[in-house]
């Protein structure tokens, strides 16, 4: 096995931002089911019917995933922008890869 020093100087901006989409849907999915079952119940207490309720709770899912693979692909084309603007001045980061 040979480690082999390597510095990442920049990333793809737009492949950054599909994983931060990706990301954003997994958060998002897991918040909007906490979300869809508090508005939910929300709309339970004042009195309307339970398919209201349950309308209510799946639009927030749906809601929340959006949402989130929204703010995820944005935030994660503008991480890897600043990251390449701090990287050009600063170098990269430095990892060691090992190779078989």
């Amino acid at each position: 096995m040979v480690i082999k020093e390597t510095r990442i100087k920049k990333f793809g901006v737009f492949t950054v931002a599909k994983f931060g989409a990706i990301f954003g849907l997994i958060w998002g999915l897991l918040w909007g089911i906490g979300v869809g079952f508090l508005a939910g119940e929300q709309v339970n207490q004042l009195g309307l019917s339970a398919l209201t309720a349950g309308a209510t709770g799946v639009l927030m899912v749906v809601m929340m995933v959006v949402f989130g693979i929204i703010f995820g692909f944005i935030m994660g084309a503008v991480y890897a922008f600043l990251y390449n603007i701090v990287a050009g001045a600063m170098g990269g980061v430095e990892m060691d890869l090992e190779m078989d």
